[in-house]
């Protein structure tokens, strides 16, 4: 299953002189006075702060205090993108992988999340998997998919957990693996990837209940060591 995230992050970096306006958006936001957020993150945005002007963007994308525009989510995710913010980057790199508010186009969306991912961006890194997975503005490529989804999921994205562990059932990149499948599925499914389930019970089915004991320590090493020893 192909699945994007969309990272709504919000004070993702701080300014001095502009720290106030950063941390009063962000408190109005998380109680969802968006009129008050987006009035604190224009003041910053408008003074250049990268994190003040993709959470603009997040904003215009979703509708939460302004009338939704597309093309003004992309504007403001642009002018942070520029800056070198990795989630703003990512986020442009949705809007192309998307068609929002720009043609789509997915050699773009990859350009973004390429510069996002090696900054390591988790969601980057999860989408740029995607990318290669399905051969969207790259070419196919399985292996590549698999050392991408790795890093996010070592980072603790569901996402690519989930994604990680279809390619191992499915031997893509990798060698079929219902083991390495089945204890990638279980943490995905820990972190809360629905999905994740019932593909984990398609593993286990294929395999002896000694393989299933195997792949349940597997997950519980790897989650317990902050995914440090998941090889």
């Amino acid at each position: 299953m192909v699945r994007f995230v969309f990272a709504v992050l919000i004070s993702v970096a701080f300014t001095a002189a502009l720290a106030g306006d950063l941390e009063d958006g962000v408190a109005a936001y998380e109680q969802k006075d968006y009129a008050t957020a987006l009035k604190k993150w224009q003041s910053a945005a408008q003074q250049g702060d990268a994190a003040a002007q993709t959470n603009l963007g997040v904003m215009y994308d979703k509708g939460q205090g302004v009338a939704q525009d597309y093309k003004e989510a992309v504007r403001w995710h642009q002018q942070a993108a520029r800056q070198g913010l990795a989630s703003a980057q990512h986020n442009l790199g949705v809007m192309y992988d998307e068609g929002r508010g720009v043609a789509q186009d997915y050699k773009e969306a990859v350009r973004w999340y390429q510069l996002a991912a090696k900054q390591g961006f988790a969601n980057a890194q999860n989408n740029l998997g995607v990318m290669y997975k399905n051969g969207q503005g790259v070419a196919q490529d399985y292996k590549e998919a698999v050392r991408w989804y790795l890093l996010a999921a070592k980072q603790g994205v569901a996402e690519a957990q989930y994604n990680l562990g279809v390619m191992y059932g499915l031997g893509q990149g990798v060698l079929q693996d219902h083991t390495r499948a089945h204890m990638w599925l279980n943490i995905a499914a820990v972190s809360g990837d629905k999905d994740s389930v019932k593909n984990r019970d398609i593993a286990a089915s294929k395999m002896t209940a000694q393989q299933i004991e195997q792949a349940q320590r597997m997950a519980r090493e790897c989650m317990s060591s902050k995914f440090t020893k998941c090889d």
